[in-house]
């Protein structure tokens, strides 16, 4: 039979009856930012999947830090580990003033210090292991574990006020996926009361959900620890020599002993949630922000996501002569970011970042362009994410055909999405394209006018 949904609240009451708005108090949150992301390549070729613009304007990890600022938890240790620079850097400018330390907030950025050997982070448990003493310092009664590459909102007060009500020793942030989807994740069977009675990393077999076929219980790989039981827990671990991950080796070895808990994210039928750890996930969740009433809204005031502040301009549109036509510069079901310049080119159904630049005739569709991608006159984006800094030359065509994307070196997904890596170099064309026809809505806005009498 379908569980019951359990009743959440967004604040707690102390054991003096008193209202606690926050999720603050004695609550410290980790966020892993050190994975390599090796799916997502060639995005993650110079820099950390936390690091990855999304949304025009945004990086991943902005979704999870502007989840625990607007949550009220205001200490957060940030693990990072490969290709750190940019993001340490984003935090560093666009997070660290956030946090004051005079009230006892802090934004801590920790990498690998080999405090516990001469190894990085071998895994999930292993970064917070090897934080154990950063984690000690702050004396938490709560410890709510994160990941810094997924795209979502969610208030973590829900979360720490299931973990207190039921006295858990850690509970589990979870909601619905399709059976194929629970392959690719970590899986639970719960009783009626939510209580996890198994775990299961990435089985080619998750337990499906009572009454819902098709349907199993998937972790969103968001924990609330209860301190004792992690600082024990993890200790114990390494002194056992067990194995490093929450997912393959805690969390399953809790279950039969201590009390784990389900939570169910955004109530039976689940919330907004995507793991974009692949070039077609990243892709998708791109296309959820668009549209008027898109999946995922980043015009939400009521939780902002914050990023990095920049002082650039706000986007231009522009229209141009070119020979006896003229052509217009705008954009339809688009995202465009701060000081991009639409110069005579047409943005459709895409995602531009900072200080694009489209130049006469050109017209992206379906795609999304990252921070300074120029597209010269008269080129052509359809279906293509282009790393940031890139130049596509006159006449260009990329994501037409797949053959040719492939022969000039360019990368395409399984879901047939070109990517082009940041300053990749295009051949000059012999001979200009001819147009192609657009199967968007909006295309007619990009069909070149006549030239006006003087």
């Amino acid at each position: 039979m379908p569980l019951a949904r359990q009743t959440m609240t967004s604040c707690m009451v102390d054991a003096g009856g008193r209202r606690r708005d926050g999720a603050g108090d004695g609550v410290v949150a980790v966020v892993l930012a050190g994975g390599r992301g090796s799916r997502l390549a060639p995005l993650t070729r110079d820099r950390a999947k936390p690091a990855v613009p999304f949304g025009g304007g945004h990086r991943i990890i902005d979704f999870t830090l502007s989840n625990c600022v607007n949550s009220g938890l205001r200490r957060v240790l940030v693990l990072t580990q490969y290709k750190s620079a940019s993001l340490d850097r984003h935090l560093m400018l666009g997070w660290s003033g956030l946090f004051r330390p005079e009230f006892g907030e802090a934004l801590e950025i920790l990498p690998p210090q080999q405090r516990v050997g001469e190894h990085w982070y071998r895994g999930t448990a292993d970064a917070v292991f090897q934080n154990l003493g950063a984690l000690e310092r702050h004396a938490p009664r709560l410890v709510v574990v994160l990941a810094g590459d997924h795209v979502y909102r969610m208030d973590y007060r829900e979360l720490v006020a299931t973990h207190d009500r039921a006295g858990a020793d850690v509970t589990i942030a979870s909601l619905p996926v399709p059976e194929a989807a629970g392959r690719e994740l970590g899986t639970m069977r719960v009783d009626a009361s939510w209580r996890v009675r198994g775990f299961f990393e990435k089985t080619s077999t998750p337990p499906l959900l009572p009454g819902q076929p098709g349907t199993c219980l998937a972790s969103m790989g968001v924990y609330c620890f209860s301190w004792p039981f992690l600082r024990d827990r993890l200790r114990g671990n390494q002194a056992s020599g067990g194995g490093h991950d929450f997912g393959h080796d805690i969390l399953p070895a809790a279950v039969a002993t201590r009390a784990v808990l389900a939570h169910p994210f955004g109530g039976p039928n689940g919330g907004y949630w995507r793991d974009v750890g692949t070039i077609d996930a990243y892709y998708d969740a791109g296309r959820d922000l668009l549209g008027a009433a898109p999946a995922f809204d980043l015009h939400d005031g009521e939780w902002p996501i914050r990023t990095l502040p920049t002082a650039l301009p706000p986007p231009k549109f522009v229209t141009v002569a070119d020979g006896t036509r003229r052509h217009r510069g705008g954009a339809a079901d688009s995202l465009v970011g701060a000081g991009a310049v639409l110069a005579g080119g047409m943005a459709l159904g895409s995602i531009l970042g900072p200080r694009v630049r489209l130049a006469a005739g050109a017209r992206v569709e379906d795609s999304v362009l990252l921070d300074g991608v120029e597209v010269g006159p008269h080129a052509r984006v359809r279906r293509t994410i282009v790393d940031k800094g890139t130049r596509l030359p006159a006449g260009v065509a990329v994501g037409f055909d797949r053959g040719a994307d492939e022969a000039l070196g360019l990368t395409i997904s399984p879901g047939g999405v070109t990517v082009v890596p940041s300053g990749h170099v295009f051949p000059e064309p012999s001979a200009p394209l001819a147009p192609a026809p657009s199967r968007h809505p909006g295309a007619a806005l990009a069909a070149p006018l006549p030239l006006r009498p003087r």
